[in-house]
């Protein structure tokens, strides 16, 4: 069973960030900024599904303003060194 609708998700969390998103039932658009173009700064809605919540983590890196993830702990679930990965890579992670 499938934990959330990941398209719709996905497509809402980059929508909040500033990106243009076309989506439908399993398909989306979605156009391209350029790196450093991409304006964040949205709290991403993870619906406890840990790759939306990585995604979003990701997306965090590349971003002008930080992103946040509302609920990051499936994560361990699934990739427990998932985020010490990414605070290597320069990720600021904060609990909040």
């Amino acid at each position: 069973v499938k934990e959330s609708d990941r398209i719709a998700a996905m497509a809402a969390g980059l929508r909040a960030g500033g990106i243009a998103v076309e989506d439908g039932p399993d398909w989306w658009i979605v156009e391209g900024r350029g790196h450093g173009n991409v304006p964040g700064g949205q709290t991403c809605a993870s619906h406890l599904d840990h790759r939306i919540a990585m995604s979003f983590m990701v997306m965090g890196m590349a971003t002008q303003s930080p992103v946040s993830v509302d609920d990051a702990s499936p994560i361990a679930t699934s990739f427990p060194v998932f985020e010490p990965l990414m605070a290597a890579l320069g990720a600021d992670i904060r609990r909040g």
